[in-house]
């Protein structure tokens, strides 16, 4: 089983790898100033049987309705609007494949939802590395429009958008699923 929590001070971070050493240099080096020390990011684990097997960071943000994202945006305000940025996301490489990944992310959602709520909050951006993309794609996140060059020949991450209108929906969609 899976537990899911805030990362501590006392979590042993040293051991961690997930096959990304930029990654991996994150969460050991960096998660934890980020979040206790300079409160810029915050960090979440999942554990199994009190091993660190996975981590997300999120980070509060924001988008302009005239970004290139593939959103209706006609009844949208004319300022910025507050997300939830997916900053990091990685699952130790003895525990790939394992669907680690995709709780992580789950959990992310409904933290998205919860912030809607608490702050305000129109949704969950994440920047994909290439090979990521579909992962994200399958739990409805749309890509931000791609300016210029092809995506196979792009250096860098895609920007990519999931609303809260439809982390609602799917969850609605799941929650029903389950209770039959």
């Amino acid at each position: 089983m899976i537990e899911i929590r805030l990362l501590s001070k006392e979590d042993d971070r040293s051991s961690f790898e997930c096959g990304e050493a930029s990654l991996d240099l994150y969460f050991r080096q960096y998660a934890g100033q980020n979040q206790f020390k300079h409160y810029i990011g915050t960090t979440y684990v999942a554990l199994h049987e009190g091993k660190i097997v996975g981590y997300a960071s999120v980070s509060p943000g924001s988008i302009r309705i005239d970004d290139p994202v593939n959103i209706d945006t006609r009844k949208l305000p004319k300022y910025p609007l507050p997300v939830l940025r997916l900053t990091r996301l990685a699952v130790d490489t003895h525990y790939q494949k394992n669907g680690i990944g995709k709780s992580l992310l789950k959990f992310i959602l409904k933290l998205t939802l919860l912030q809607k709520k608490q702050f305000g909050c129109f949704g969950l951006v994440v920047d994909a590395k290439m090979q990521s993309i579909g992962f994200y794609e399958q739990f409805g996140f749309v890509p931000f429009n791609i300016e210029a060059g092809a995506l196979d020949i792009r250096p860098y991450a895609q920007s990519m958008f999931l609303s809260t209108k439809t982390i609602e929906r799917v969850a609605d969609q799941t929650d029903k699923k389950d209770n039959h």
